[in-house]
């Protein structure tokens, strides 16, 4: 074992901020026939076994441990590879190699089987997150192919990463994308034809050890991106920045932004080609675009919440392109699959069921094909949580008739956000005893509220209006109060029902106030309902929601329900873990009521 702080010596970046030298350095990769024959005479008086060393570290000039950025383990092979004139460097990790797209997030991102040293640098510096951008140079200047390969999976082909050309022809090859880009536009009518003017402005961000990476100019006008992660910096150190430029220019700061990068070779010769698929940027603002000199890529900067939705829709309809062959491997969905074990094939209902869907494929141009043994199996294993009195299907999901009856024969209660929903299920279930429905309506108009009530619903308020300027509707009446419990949870913003941004529910500031205007309306909360957020796969979400919830029973001493809420996650990416129900069981258990 070697200490790899004894092999690499990190030497100070031209512009480096002093906090940036030791959390990004970087260390020369120059041939080093001595740290050669040293580490092979260790070899030799080992019997020829194998040397190790850690990643990620180094040491500096003044023998003090320096970091070598997020992702540094892969710079330090490369590093070691080409200090030692290797033959071949292998990186070893959870996926074999770069694809089409994210396969984390895109089950039909294909496998990229060759790269030139150029592309795989334009992938990996535009978020292909595989591989350390810094990785690539070493192996590049001494000629050392790359062959990434996959720990979990050896068998699998990975990317092999070389100097070889390849074909010629334009190919649109990945898909990527960054966040936490800001972006500084500076304008000034004073800039064109001024000598020296961009040296200036470009002298502020040396001077603050600030890299830029994507730049777009006009005559009075330009925009430069900053890779806040990247550049190990802070809020502080770009405002110090845009306060400098304030002196020579006025100056706009975007921040939150995403770089979305095409990335292939000889990429303006097939723009005509794209101009359908660019379509996809219609209803959102770009900020900025620029397309490289090297012709590798065209990138895109938009608003971060837009960029994995845009992503998604780019690889869709570009997906086409990527054929199996010399240059596409399999797709991460075909590589996940042929991992399935012949037990799990049997357990899909779609499998063991394949006759009969063909069938009805036959018969339908398309159809919506439910399982009444996996939904009946579903609703049985929420039923059976010991931590749990009664479950509550919501039923915006589905309001199929078959549905609604499965779930009723097996015990499960029935959460509606409108009258609507409640006459359909009424329409189905006449006989349903009323409070087996809780009725959420949100910022519902008087004659809603009245009619859930009359109906002998559980009925829950979520906000001040109703009991401030109805007050008589509710007295003597038992509610629901919906809360905020302020922090949103769930598999993307949009589906966070809490929080800063939230419309739902009282916030936790508005409890004494809540609690005042019932008192005098002479309403009764036996219930406090939170829902934080769908597709929430930690199981300890729930516990925290109770906890959260019992915490308010000083304001209603008539408590006895609390309803958690909260969708249920299952696993929409490969090799997701599902929602462990034991685990959300005995954490549920864990409240002190």
């Amino acid at each position: 074992m070697r200490d790899a702080r004894d092999l690499l010596r990190s030497s100070p970046g031209n512009d480096q901020t002093e906090r940036a030298s030791f959390l990004s350095a970087i260390c020369p990769y120059d041939a080093d026939p001595a740290l050669e024959n040293k580490l092979e005479t260790d070899r030799h008086l080992a019997n020829g076994g194998v040397i190790l060393t850690q990643g990620f570290i180094a040491r500096n000039q003044s023998g003090d441990t320096v970091l070598l950025g997020r992702g540094g383990s892969d710079t330090s092979a490369a590093y070691l590879a080409a200090k030692l004139q290797a033959r071949r460097l292998e990186i070893w990790t959870d996926v074999p190699g770069f694809f089409s797209a994210d396969p984390q997030a895109i089950s039909s991102a294909r496998l990229l089987r060759t790269l030139h040293f150029q592309e795989a640098q334009e992938i990996a510096s535009a978020g292909g997150g595989i591989l350390h951008p810094r990785s690539v140079s070493p192996v590049r200047v001494s000629g050392i192919p790359l062959f990434l390969k996959c720990t979990p999976n050896p068998d699998w082909d990975g990317t092999v990463i070389s100097s070889a050309p390849g074909k010629s022809t334009p190919q649109l090859k990945s898909i990527s994308h960054r966040t936490g880009i800001t972006l500084i536009s500076m304008e000034s009518m004073e800039m064109w034809h001024q000598i020296g003017f961009l040296a200036d402005v470009f002298g502020f961000f040396r001077d603050h050890g600030l890299s830029v990476d994507l730049i777009s100019t006009s005559e009075s006008s330009i925009t430069v991106s900053v890779d806040v992660k990247a550049n190990v910096t802070d809020k502080e150190t770009i405002d110090a920045v845009v306060k400098d430029l304030g002196c020579v220019c006025r100056v706009t700061v975007i921040e939150d932004c995403a770089a979305i990068s095409l990335v292939g070779r000889r990429i303006r010769t097939i723009l005509h080609e794209l101009g359908p698929i660019l379509e996809v940027f219609q209803e959102h603002k770009v900020h900025l675009v620029t397309q490289a000199a090297n012709d590798l890529n065209l990138t895109f900067v938009v608003d971060s919440e837009h960029a994995y939705r845009l992503v998604q829709r780019l690889h869709s309809l570009l997906v086409r392109r990527f054929g199996e062959g010399e240059i596409f491997g399999p797709t991460w969905e075909q590589l996940i699959t042929s991992q399935r074990t012949e037990t799990e094939d049997r357990q899909a209902w779609w499998v063991t069921k394949r006759t009969r869907l063909l069938e009805i494929a036959a018969q339908k141009g398309s159809a919506y094909v439910y399982d009444m043994e996996r939904v009946r199996e579903a609703a049985m294993s929420l039923v059976s949580l010991k931590s749990v009195d009664n479950i509550y299907y919501s039923m915006k999901a589905n309001s199929h008739p078959e549905i609604l009856r499965v779930l009723e024969q097996e015990g499960v209660n029935f959460e509606c956000v409108s009258p609507g929903e409640i006459h359909r299920l009424l329409e189905v279930l006449p006989d349903i005893d009323r409070k087996r429905i809780l009725f959420t309506p949100n910022f519902a108009p008087r004659s809603e509220y009245q009619w859930g009530l009359d109906q002998g619903t559980w009925v829950t308020l979520d906000n001040l209006h109703p009991v401030r300027y109805w007050p008589k509707i509710f007295k003597n009446r038992e509610i629901f109060i919906r809360i905020d419990t302020g922090e949103g949870r769930g598999h993307h913003e949009h589906v966070r029902t809490a929080g800063t941004y939230s419309k739902f529910g009282v916030p936790l500031q508005e409890i004494d106030e809540m609690q005042a205007l019932l008192m005098k309306a002479g309403a009764r909360v036996v219930g406090l309902h939170a829902h934080t957020g769908s597709g929430v796969l930690r199981s300890d979400n729930w516990r925290v929601t109770g906890e959260q919830l019992l915490g308010l029973r000083k304001y209603f001493p008539e408590l006895r329900f609390l309803d958690l809420g909260g969708g249920l996650g299952i696993p929409e990416k490969p090799g997701e873990r599902a929602l462990d129900l034991a685990n959300l069981d005995a954490e549920l258990q864990q409240i002190e009521v």
